[in-house]
């Protein structure tokens, strides 16, 4: 016989018999007639190929096959209502595991502050974080390896991607020395700074990307240092060994001494921030929930960002490479 002809309703109307010596009694019990636990017996005895139960004056007991069956069916039943209470647990976000995916500058404080406040509601909720660059992530999303991810456009003008929310249009701030001329300026033009070193990560995309900006200002940018990681950056700009772009959303994080973020005229640059949902998350509750914690922190952050440019003087928190 096929184990999926154990039809649970039949199980646990045959515990119900066997444990009350009565089809009337079980009936009652389980909400049927008498003749549907009788007829749900019978049916059982088909699948089973042997009678199940002794039928007698002052009522039934099980015959030897039904008493073997006993524990078995007992047990399934336990798995079915232990499957049941787990996947309630996922329904409540008791339990569970989010899979989330966020390129580095997201990391910087998107999204801790999003998961913080998503661990203090759904402490039962195991996140699982991976970081990568968008054109990482979104392959590793659409393979289902990752329930949602933290992407951007960077370096391209949209992204083709499913479900994708919209979480902040990020601004690029000039991160410049506290001692540059033009520190105390609120705005800094991107030809102002054609004769400064640029500090960029040392990889091809990223340098492309610098210098296609810069070009929109007239002038090729000189990239003599390369530095990948924003603590380097930062320190090297500290220091007077150039400038660098950084995203307005890194700007809340860690403060740097000797570095300032100012806004770019006349045109500010800025790349769209997406929270993209994988197609087999979309009715994940742990994603739906994380979903709302990143919008609010999203928008508190670009309350902040936002002052970041209008106080000369104010340190900035990170610097990075804008497409990190």
């Amino acid at each position: 016989m096929r184990a999926e002809a154990l039809d649970p309703v039949l199980l646990r109307t045959f515990v119900a018999v066997a444990d009350l010596g009565s089809f009337t009694a079980a009936a009652a019990a389980e909400g049927y007639t008498q003749s549907a636990v009788s007829r749900q017996i019978a049916a059982l005895e088909d699948v089973c190929g042997v009678e199940l139960f002794a039928r007698g004056a002052r009522g039934v007991r099980p015959t030897p096959a039904g008493e073997y069956l006993l524990p078995h069916a007992r047990g399934l039943l336990d798995r079915l209502a232990d499957t049941a209470r787990a996947l309630d647990g996922l329904r409540r976000l008791d339990t569970g595991t989010l899979r989330l995916g966020a390129f580095p500058t997201a990391n910087a404080a998107l999204v801790p502050r999003a998961l913080a406040r998503f661990r203090a509601r759904h402490p039962g909720v195991r996140p699982l974080l991976r970081e990568g660059m968008t054109e990482r992530l979104l392959p590793m999303l659409e393979a289902g390896d990752l329930d949602i991810a933290v992407v951007s456009t960077h370096k391209h003008p949209s992204i083709a991607a499913d479900d994708l929310v919209t979480l902040a249009d990020d601004a690029l701030l000039v991160a410049l020395p506290s001692t540059h001329p033009l520190a105390a300026r609120r705005r800094v033009s991107l030809a102002d700074l054609a004769d400064e070193p640029w500090i960029v990560a040392d990889d091809p995309e990223a340098v492309a990307t610098m210098r296609a900006r810069c070009e929109v200002a007239g002038f090729v940018p000189e990239t003599p240092i390369r530095a990948a990681e924003w603590i380097s950056k930062l320190g090297l700009v500290a220091e007077g060994f150039g400038v660098t772009l950084v995203p307005a959303l890194a700007g809340a994080a860690v403060a740097r001494d000797g570095v300032v973020l100012r806004g770019v005229a006349p045109d500010q640059p800025r790349r769209t921030v997406y929270a993209a949902v994988g197609r087999h998350a979309r009715r994940s509750p742990a994603v739906t929930a994380f979903l709302a914690d990143l919008r609010d922190v999203a928008g508190d952050l670009r309350d902040v960002a936002g002052d970041l440019p209008d106080v000369a003087g104010d340190p900035p928190d990170l610097a990075a490479d804008p497409r990190r």
